[in-house]
């Protein structure tokens, strides 16, 4: 959390997100506005930047939102106009076709098993399908800009999910390119979380060491249970509620 001071005065704090340039970012508005110029996002991007901000980004334009969304938190904060940010965060959204999300993994996502993420050489995507279904911000926040390979994403789904949802997912999932059987989809057998057994079970398999570990699910037990098997040279992150 970066607490804000102008001149002596604390007007907040706000929490910057995990970006290249939110660091010299925040301090370029911080100091705009602390000599009473108003903040614009050309404080946040080059011409040519936002220029190219007009067509689609691989990956959805992802650090480029999160600084844009920090600027207008900034702007709550010390009441300045962020209309302009506002304005390209929409455009952005809808060019990327990620408007009709609104949901920001990246925020959501906790290192919960070390206070410090370490050094790592691979990224892991275990994906309870069933109880988080989000497939475009999965793709938006978590697939294309840590680049993890279909052959590193487990996917589970008991099947009467597995009936019921079937057709959604894959029509959702043919936007990118892919279908269930892009990646390691276990179709389970009837019974309470069995899912979940799936997925923990070809983690531990896989003996990973010094790799992120992404576990997308909302399910309590499971966080636990992938926290307790995790190595501890791995860094893994799960879903805040």
């Amino acid at each position: 959390m970066q607490k804000i001071f102008i001149g002596r005065k604390f007007k907040g704090d706000i929490e910057l997100p995990e970006t290249k340039e939110a660091k010299a970012i925040f301090h370029r508005v911080k100091d705009a506005y602390a000599k009473k110029k108003n903040p614009t996002i050309d404080l946040l991007f080059r011409p040519d930047r936002l220029r190219q901000l007009k067509n689609y980004q691989r990956g959805g334009a992802r650090e480029e939102l999160l600084n844009l969304e920090m600027y207008i938190e900034l702007a709550e904060i010390l009441k300045f106009d962020a209309t302009d940010a506002k304005r390209l965060k929409t455009s952005i959204e809808l060019i990327n076709d990620t408007a009709h999300t609104n949901f920001n993994i990246t925020k959501r996502v906790t290192l919960i098993n070390k206070s410090k993420k370490s050094k790592t050489t691979k990224s892991y995507l275990f994906w309870d399908i069933e109880n988080f279904s989000n497939i475009a911000s999965i793709f938006s926040d978590l697939i294309e800009p840590y680049e993890i390979p279909d052959e590193r994403i487990y996917l589970a789904a008991n099947p009467d999910s597995l009936y019921l949802k079937k057709a959604e997912w894959e029509a959702n999932l043919f936007d990118y390119g892919k279908s269930l059987h892009s990646f390691n989809f276990t179709k389970c057998d009837h019974g309470k979380n069995v899912a979940d057994d799936v997925l923990l079970k070809q983690m531990k398999g896989l003996r990973l060491k010094n790799s992120d570990i992404y576990m997308m699910t909302f399910d309590r037990e499971l966080k636990e249970r992938f926290q307790d098997a995790c190595h501890n040279s791995n860094n893994l992150y799960i879903m805040k509620k």
